[in-house]
């Protein structure tokens, strides 16, 4: 077949195709319409019908019992019949004699509303109720009954709004009683009811739909019920007229169409084939402007856009290389966690178009806390001025993708945008985890306090999201594979600066004890002595040793010793500040930094941490793994900086001093540091009196004379001739609350 031949088939198959399909359903559909709202009609006239003949069984059946109520029967039965409640009554013995009767009823048979479906003409209906005497023997019934004639027929149908056919008999052969239908369609009514069982619905040769209603419990009546089609006539020759006329203009406007269309097709076809050689400068003649010169001119255009999207993704490539060789060079050369991240979640937004991002870490109480964000302020955040992102585990969308480790992307209304998340429109968020089951990236290290470590949630360690991709409606999988590929270097990252940072917090502290160890000490030391000289606080050290501690390495084992050891760290730890600093010096030596704190609060201190000790024996194991307690007791030496060292290492060597005085003074106590040795000082009397000096600038305090300070002026009775002065009990606080000597201002924190 040639190529018009081939054009003209395709157009009459696209062309007529919908139009046979489409007259097709409009036929079916026209017929299901008509045959659903037909059913739906006969189902509702039925309910109708039983609720009507339920109501005229209701009304007999309180006809009946307000007759069987009276002693006066005879009255009230022609009560009940003037009333309209019932056409006739009927009072019978307990032999079924006819005791009573109304005159004027209906012939029989009459119909029990409460009996079941009987065979055999129904001439009324009717509904019973017993009689009793005073001790509840039996003494008869009595019968209200209605009759069922074309009147009462004819209300059913006026109440339904359908036609209604009574039965002579619910058996076949099917036989009229009463009918509202018409003479012309009566028999074909009567022919379609004949073959029907139960509720179904057929539809008669004429358009009309038929369904049988009882007799049933509660509706002993055999009806029928008819109801016109509403299908329009004519529907289907109109719909065969329209294909007809259909296929011939389909015929004569394909046979047209596949002239003009075949000679511009070559030319198509001809670029088509440089295009798919790898020539994205072939272009097609345009002689016309008909669908053919449009295709010439798209396929044009095409090619153009080809053309510039391989540019575009050649320059995007190399951008993506570049942002991967920043990350790597980032990666390898710092260690800073924060800008990582920010060099990871730029680099993510920018390759993946994104307007907004945020990059989330898992904290110690299992909550996703933002680390790293940008473009959120755009974005809207949807707790403004609340603090960072924190999104916790299993909740909205990045809790979920962190509890379950899968990714997510997709689409959410700004309303229902997940509680504690950014506002959005469209999302993307991929989680990240460590990349081996190592010991170092299961520890938490962000904060460098020695202890037992805190144990860190499994699963994964965040979660890298991005918000709002511009140019474009939702994520698509590509930019899924590009977010796993940063979600992988944010992982990488994260680990790296944890072992880094845990390989930090082993080389400071004592594996053991958990305490800081001798190199931090050090450190430590310089760092708070020369923030106590710049601010002019007291800096506490105390130097501490368990006593006779190798006798109980001796006596119960150095596994006994090691928890000796630990168990004190651990009471350590439980009597000292948070800022307050530990360290294990060596062996069963042990060192105290207590910021801003006097010597009188080192003195109390000391006297708990003895009693912490002391009090309670620590339990151990010993040689067979027998369990024992022991009791340790702690000696203690105090030094201050300044007054008993200008540097860190004096008032260690100070306190270490006063360690070896507690040693000799027996042991299980604390001493402090003698002062150091320096020229004689003299009380200068200072007036607590504001005076204005010399230089003009006020000071505090009441205005008094001032005293002047000469060493003749001294009480004799004060000092003794050839003696220095006698220096303050370091233990007794001062005026000024501190515990040395020396000119240092009043502290400013909560000291001991």
């Amino acid at each position: 077949m040639t190529l018009r031949g081939r054009l003209t088939t395709a157009f009459l198959a696209v062309a007529l195709g919908p139009v046979v399909l489409g007259v097709m359903f409009v036929g079916a559909t026209v017929a299901a319409v008509d045959s659903s709202r037909s059913t739906e009609r006969l189902a509702v006239a039925a309910a109708t019908v039983r609720t009507s003949v339920a109501a005229l069984c209701q009304q007999l059946r309180a006809a009946a019992d307000a007759v069987a109520l009276t002693s006066d029967r005879p009255a009230a039965a022609t009560q009940a019949v003037r009333r309209n409640l019932a056409a006739a009554v009927r009072v019978t013995d307990v032999a079924g004699r006819v005791t009573y009767a109304t005159p004027g009823g209906p012939a029989e048979p009459w119909r029990d509303c409460a009996g079941p479906p009987v065979a055999g003409p129904v001439r009324a209906l009717a509904a019973r109720a017993d009689l009793h005497d005073r001790a509840g023997g039996p003494l008869g019934t009595v019968t209200a009954a209605q009759p069922v004639d074309p009147a009462f027929v004819a209300r059913l149908a006026a109440v339904t709004g359908v036609a209604v056919t009574l039965l002579d008999d619910a058996s076949a052969p099917v036989r009229l009683a009463h009918s509202t239908e018409s003479t012309a369609v009566r028999d074909a009514v009567l022919a379609a009811a004949g073959t029907l069982h139960g509720e179904r619905v057929t539809e008669t040769p004429d358009g009309r739909y038929v369904r049988r209603v009882g007799p049933s419990s509660g509706q002993p009546l055999p009806l029928v019920l008819s109801v016109p089609s509403e299908r329009p006539r004519g529907l289907y020759v109109a719909l065969g007229s329209a294909v007809l006329v259909a296929t011939l203009l389909a015929l004569v406007v394909a046979w047209r169409l596949a002239r003009v269309t075949t000679r511009p097709l070559v030319e198509l076809a001809g670029a088509v084939d440089r295009v798919a050689r790898g020539d994205l400068t072939a272009r097609v003649p345009v002689r016309s402007r008909d669908e053919i010169g449009r295709l010439a001119g798209a396929f044009n255009r095409m090619t153009r856009e080809t053309g510039t999207y391989v540019a575009a993704l050649t320059s995007s490539r190399d951008q993506l290389r570049g942002h991967l060789a920043v990350l790597g060079d980032t990666l390898a050369s710092t260690h800073d966690l924060q800008r990582i991240l920010r060099v990871i979640l730029h680099s993510a937004i920018a390759a993946t178009g994104a307007r907004a991002g945020a990059v989330l870490l898992v904290d110690d109480g299992g909550v996703l806390v933002a680390q790293c964000t940008e473009g959120l302020a755009e974005a809207g955040a949807a707790d403004e001025g609340t603090g960072p992102l924190r999104v916790p585990l299993g909740s909205g969308v990045v809790g979920a993708v962190a509890a379950t480790g899968e990714p997510r992307r997709g689409r959410v209304e700004p309303s229902a945008a997940p509680p504690g998340e950014p506002v959005c429109r469209t999302y993307i968020a991929v989680p990240f985890a460590a990349p081996g089951p190592t010991d170092a990236t299961a520890r938490d290290s962000s904060a460098l306090r020695p202890g037992p470590e805190p144990a860190v949630p499994t699963g994964a360690l965040g979660v890298l999201a991005l918000y709002d991709r511009l140019g474009a409606d939702e994520f698509d999988d590509d930019d899924l594979v590009t977010l796993r590929t940063f979600a992988g270097h944010a992982a990488v990252a994260v680990d790296n600066v944890r072992v880094h940072e845990e390989a930090q917090r082993l080389s400071l502290t004592d594996p053991l004890t958990g305490l800081w160890n001798y190199r931090y000490l050090r450190e430590s030391i310089r760092r708070e002595v020369e923030r106590a000289t710049r601010f002019g606080r007291m800096l506490s050290v105390l130097a501490l040793d368990l006593d006779r501690f190798k006798a109980v390495n001796d006596t119960y084992g150095h596994a006994a010793g090691d928890a000796v050891l630990a168990e004190f760290a651990r009471r350590v730890r439980g009597e000292i500040r948070e800022v307050d600093l530990a360290f294990r010096q060596g062996g069963e030596e042990f060192v105290l930094l207590l910021p801003e704190t006097d010597a009188r609060g080192a003195a109390i201190v000391a006297e708990r941490l003895g009693a912490a000790v002391r009090d309670a024996p620590i339990a151990a194991g010993g040689h067979g793994g027998a369990a024992v307690a022991i009791g340790v007791t702690v000696s203690i030496g105090i030094a201050v900086h300044p007054d008993h060292g200008g540097t860190g290492q004096q008032v260690l060597d100070a306190a270490d001093d006063a360690l070896y005085a507690a040693k000799a003074a027996g042991r299980d106590t604390w001493r402090i540091a003698e002062e150091r040795a320096g020229p004689p000082a003299r009380e200068i009397p200072v007036p607590a009196a504001a005076m204005t000096p010399e230089d003009g600038m006020p000071r505090a305090g009441a205005p008094r004379q001032p005293v002047r300070a000469h060493p003749e002026a001294a009480d004799p009775a004060d000092t003794t001739a050839g003696s220095e002065p006698a220096a303050p009990d370091p233990v007794r606080p001062g005026p000024c609350g501190g515990a040395s000597s020396g000119p240092h201002p009043p502290r400013q924190s909560r000291g001991r």
